[in-house]
């Protein structure tokens, strides 16, 4: 393949890149890194899924594709961040940016989003005193 002036030749998807697309290397002999800026973001985000989730990227698609790609709370938005319980670190599922950010917000507790749920539905959250410092959620 002819490499034209300014140009660099990605080993690994075989295409040319201009020299901007590389990071500097001192040390070799063209003085540009191994592999270009983009090839080391996918390399960098497989890494960290399987670092911090320990899931593989055939693992994480393969949790979207089950849920036709799309977001299960809201059924809008694609799939495309992984969401686990903070306490246990275990792997919940995929779901979208807002969904996601919006359980962690909440932080992870199934009765505030009850509660949340009910605001949005119109019922008051108008609990009652049981016993000091204990309320108790209307039916």
């Amino acid at each position: 393949m002819e490499v034209p002036e300014g140009h660099k030749l990605c080993l690994k998807r075989g295409e040319a890149e201009p020299c901007s697309a590389w990071r500097r290397d001192a040390t070799a002999s063209d003085g540009l890194s191994a592999r270009c800026k983009a090839c080391r973001a996918v390399e960098g985000r497989a890494g960290r899924l399987e670092l911090q989730y320990g899931l593989t990227e055939a693992e994480r698609d393969e949790t979207v594709a089950s849920r036709m790609g799309i977001c299960v709370i809201c059924l809008k938005a694609p799939a495309a961040h992984v969401d686990h319980c903070h306490k246990t670190g275990r792997v919940r599922g995929v779901l979208c940016f807002n969904c996601n950010s919006a359980i962690g917000k909440l932080g992870d507790d199934p009765d505030a989003v009850r509660r949340a749920a009910a605001y949005l539905e119109g019922s008051s959250w108008k609990p009652t005193l049981v016993a000091q410092g204990v309320y108790q959620l209307p039916s």
